[in-house]
């Protein structure tokens, strides 16, 4: 119980109760493969199991953590099990939780340099560590005109993307008046619904977003987008914005950058390259071609925070040109005027982004890079392709189960060869087994699983494991249709 007299929680019992919630967490990782993935229980149940009003009097410590593991363990999908291969990973390690903590200790707010210089100054050198660690191009260095910034996810980064393109091709007029329906932007079928969401955000509309074919591999048909960027020329509108996909949602595309960024480049339109998954992959050098073409991109993202094992939210994204995202966010009122930011010497993250606050979340990446080391993050990158495309492999061979594309990198797409109804019972089955966890996409209009291994502690037992899995119930759902 908190100090009657201040009802804070002291330091003795802070350095008590952080001990024994850290041992929580290391136990946790322990025993999460244990558990069922995807949680056995009804909507409602988790609300229904507390209290309805909120404790007039502080409960002790020991309460809390009973209640954690009786309510809300149970109902929670566990991300972070070795069976997790649904949707993309959203990765932890020890390193990167820690950073968290220390980051959450601090409680430093890093919107402005004179807010917390070292926050600043540590996102600018690690996201000048990462250019150099992917290999992209020089003009998202710091030094250059260029620089990084993190943010919460992809999503933002694509918003603060458009909004620059959108005010770099209105000479920021459009900041003043709003837009007026003239605006165009380009994405391709397969690419995030966060474009989406950031065209209605930033006032184009979703009338005024083309969606782009895709061809076979599911990735951008370049000679469409040229089609359609010189039919709405011909129309009077202003092609503006094109988002490219390393690494689609659905089956990990990659749309041809190269053919892409010609286009934009001849165009004078503002090429965002989303790799918010795969760009990880470019830590090993081997797998770098799947940036070829990335130095025609005025701005790109990728995230840590899915698989480069630093927890949620860390979202890394550059621009070629600074100055145009800056001069589309900033506002400067007379409350967070100050002498380091009137002198131009100092980077004011506060203008890389919507919101004004930021949490450090430089910290969480440094501790990763510097406990990984590039080796060490490689190692486990080239571990899970290697095991998706032996997984791949097993799926090519099988008389029961069809690969629904080669897989580039470490998401395998596929279903049962009985079709889409029995494919979509046995996804069914799979997750309510509580044994692994999976997700589904609709490709060329049939039910498609998605295998993603890409977990920080995911190792080739659990992928057979999944596999024999599968195979079994297959083979159960089959004879019960017999």
């Amino acid at each position: 119980m908190s100090d009657e007299t201040s009802y804070h929680m002291t330091p003795e019992e802070f350095r008590r109760r952080g001990r024994e919630l850290v041992d929580w967490i290391a136990d946790y990782q322990e025993r999460v493969g244990s558990l069922p993935v995807f949680p056995q229980v009804q909507p409602g149940e988790i609300r229904a199991a507390l209290p309805a009003r909120a404790p007039e009097q502080g409960e002790d410590f020991d309460a809390v953590l009973r209640d954690l593991e009786k309510v809300i363990v149970p109902g929670l999908t566990h991300w972070q099990s070795p069976n997790f291969f649904g949707f993309f990973p959203s990765n932890n390690s020890g390193p990167s939780i820690l950073g968290e903590l220390l980051s959450a200790g601090l409680g430093v707010q890093g919107m402005m340099w004179a807010t917390s210089p070292a926050a600043t100054e540590l996102e600018t050198h690690v996201l000048d560590w990462l250019v150099d660690l992917l290999d992209l191009p020089a003009a998202f260095r710091s030094d250059s005109d260029g620089g990084g910034v993190i943010q919460d996810t992809a999503s933002s980064a694509t918003l603060c993307a458009l909004i620059a393109a959108r005010e770099q091709v209105t000479d920021f007029a459009s900041n003043d008046g709003g837009c007026d329906g003239s605006i165009v932007a380009y994405t391709s079928s397969q690419a995030h619904s966060s474009v989406e969401k950031a065209i209605k955000i930033a006032g184009l509309g979703c009338n005024n977003l083309r969606l782009i074919d895709v061809d076979d591999s599911f990735a951008m048909r370049p000679e469409v987008l040229a089609q359609r960027i010189e039919d709405d020329r011909e129309a009077g509108l202003v092609p503006a914005f094109v988002c490219a996909t390393v690494g689609t949602t659905a089956t990990n595309g990659l749309d041809p950058l190269p053919e892409i960024g010609r286009i934009c480049d001849e165009e004078d339109v503002w090429l965002h390259v989303d790799a918010a998954m795969a760009g990880t992959a470019a830590l090993c050098p081997e797998f770098r071609s799947i940036h070829d073409g990335l130095e025609f991109a005025d701005s790109y993202c990728f995230n840590p925070h899915k698989w480069m094992f630093t927890n949620f939210d860390c979202d890394c994204f550059w621009v070629a040109d600074r100055a145009a995202l800056i001069n589309a966010l900033t506002i400067l009122p007379e409350y967070l005027r100050n002498e380091a930011t009137e002198s131009g010497a100092v980077i004011d993250y506060r203008d890389w982004q919507v919101p004004l606050g930021r949490r450090f979340r430089a910290l969480k990446l440094w501790f990763v890079l510097r406990h990984y080391g590039a080796e060490g993050l490689r190692f486990h990158i080239r571990r899970h392709i290697a095991l998706a495309q032996e997984f791949a492999s097993w799926v090519d061979a099988s008389d029961d189960f069809e690969l629904a594309v080669q897989p580039p990198l470490n998401l395998v797409c596929f279903w049962h060869r009985a079709g889409d109804e029995f494919t979509r019972q046995l996804h069914q089955r799979l997750n309510a087994s509580g044994r692994l966890y999976l997700t589904h996409a609709m490709l060329n209009g049939r039910y498609t699983l998605r295998m993603a291994i890409g977990q920080t502690h995911t190792e080739a037992e659990h992928v057979e494991r999944a596999w024999q899995l599968m195979s079994d119930l297959a083979t159960e759902l089959a004879e019960g249709d017999s």
